[in-house]
């Protein structure tokens, strides 16, 4: 099994548990032994590839603007790519320029998905009895990348992936273990950087920073 053969079961999802008219987003990046997976919450509509007429990569965060600032920021995507994405409006995006785009995300080494790929009209809040269905799905994904350090954003991502109730605010710069198919990942929890939580947007750079910092950096030196 690849991560190609999941995105049927996301489409099924898709039809269960998002918008109808929308198409699932699956995933994007590096996807083999990256150092960072990074798992954001849910895709909105607002992402140019949940068309049904885009016939390109099917990855988060393409045609928006605002989460590209963190990434930006961790020295993770070129100044150039980084202009022209804030140049450029979300309709404006190709499927050319997606693909530049996550060829610069695959290049900085990191990997971006989702815990839930059923994309909604809006950025409504989804129960954790939607996300849950998606656990086992992102377990097999993280499986296959194995990537060296794992961020979830927010408490309600941490809490379902970790199976614990989570408050990042109390957690910050904590490292938790997950053991999937027998081997343990290490994951940390951060402020979600975008939408209502775009206040805490310089929290999750600074943690981020850190993380990057102790577990990459260092592991390199050594």
């Amino acid at each position: 099994m690849n991560l190609k053969d999941l995105e049927k079961e996301y489409d099924i999802l898709q039809q269960k548990y998002g918008a109808k008219h929308l198409h699932s987003i699956y995933n994007g990046g590096c996807s083999k032994n990256p150092d960072v997976c990074f798992v954001f919450m849910n895709p909105t509509g607002r992402n140019v590839a949940s068309q049904e007429n885009w016939k390109g990569l099917r990855a988060p965060w393409i045609g928006t603007k605002n989460i590209w600032d963190l990434f930006y920021s961790l020295d993770l995507i070129e100044a150039n790519t980084y202009k022209k994405i804030k140049a450029i409006k979300g309709s404006e995006w190709t499927e050319e320029f997606a693909e530049e785009v996550y060829a610069d995300v695959k290049k900085h080494k990191y990997f971006i998905t989702n815990l839930g790929k059923c994309t909604q009209v809006d950025a409504r809040e989804l129960p954790d009895s939607v996300l849950s269905k998606y656990l086992h799905l992102l377990e097999k994904e993280i499986a296959m990348i194995k990537p060296k350090v794992i961020i979830l954003f927010g408490n309600q991502v941490s809490s379902i992936v970790l199976d614990k109730k989570i408050s990042v605010s109390k957690v910050r710069k904590q490292c938790f273990l997950k053991e999937i198919e027998e081997k343990e990942y290490k994951c940390y929890s951060v402020y979600y950087p975008v939408g209502n939580g775009r206040f805490n947007i310089d929290k999750s750079i600074e943690d981020i920073k850190w993380i990057i910092k102790n577990e990459l950096l260092e592991d390199k030196v050594h």
